[in-house]
């Protein structure tokens, strides 16, 4: 990667909050157990995140439930709103814009033009009484496309592309399996040929099989397309598999990153050692 090669994306000192604070912890992570103040409750879900992602780069980031990575994915598209931090893409305003102060509009394209989005669950991401093609169809409507058969024609390229048969183009994903629900999410958040995924949490509950094929069906996508990728998962093979680098999270913190062959090899912190040692 070149030295003079700029970030796509950048997230500064990112916060978030549920809850007010207190004396007792607002400002005094030390006074916190866990990410949580005990007096007030209030939940400190992500706490001063900073991280970049570079063109063509895959970026993983791995922690246990709890550890604030799908909260750090719904506050980068927009499902949630940041507590404070800055965030910038170079693909709006040459990345001169911290898109957190930016207007629900504004924030909209971004979701539509810039960014795909692949949940955990399917549910989240789809219509389930929609056919396969109109969900991605909704998503080039919502990013303002308004010609059918541009639409039809670019629902079935990506179908077939993520081996849906097209036979199955007007069934509703809630005939289909869970790895084909993946399947049309990804084909859906690569109905405007966004730079950036958000990949949370893809394989999780999946047949080992059927993981096997969604991660090869990324890898395979990330190869031709060159898109950059932000692939949170709680299992470190995954990150092996695909990841160029690696971001450790515990309790709202990063508390390891790196190249993922170093995390991997050479583990500092006590609990990344614990997940390297449990692949062992």
């Amino acid at each position: 990667m070149s030295e003079q090669q700029k970030p796509i994306l950048i997230l500064k000192d990112f916060n978030k909050t549920f809850g007010k604070g207190c004396a007792h912890c607002d400002g005094k992570p030390e006074n916190r157990r866990q990410g949580y103040c005990p007096k007030c409750r209030t939940v400190y879900a992500c706490q001063d995140i900073s991280l970049s992602l570079y063109q063509g780069e895959i970026v993983g980031i791995v922690g246990e439930s709890g550890s604030g990575k799908s909260t750090l994915m719904q506050a980068l598209y927009f499902d949630s709103e940041a507590t404070s931090g800055e965030y910038f893409l170079e693909a709006y305003h040459s990345g001169e814009e911290n898109l957190f102060l930016s207007s629900s509009q504004q924030q909209k394209w971004v979701r539509n033009m810039l960014l795909g989005m692949v949940y955990q669950n399917p549910m989240m991401g789809l219509k389930m009484n929609f056919s396969a093609q109109s969900n991605i169809a909704e998503k080039m409507i919502a990013a303002g496309n308004r010609q059918v058969h541009s639409m039809v024609e670019r629902g079935d390229t990506l179908l077939e592309q993520v081996h849906i048969p097209l036979i199955r183009r007007k069934d509703s994903p809630s005939h289909f399996s869970g790895g084909m629900q993946q399947r049309v999410q990804i084909a859906k958040a690569l109905a405007n040929e966004p730079p950036i995924l958000l990949l949370d949490e893809v394989t999780t509950g999946l047949d080992l099989s059927v993981q096997a094929d969604v991660l090869e069906l990324i890898q395979k996508i990330q190869r031709e397309r060159k898109n950059s990728i932000l692939l949170v998962s709680h299992d470190l093979s995954v990150v092996r598999m695909l990841a160029d680098r690696t971001i450790v999270m515990l309790n709202g913190r990063i508390i390891e990153e790196g190249l993922t062959d170093q995390v991997l090899e050479d583990p500092q912190h006590p609990y990344t050692q614990q997940l390297v040692y449990s692949l062992l």
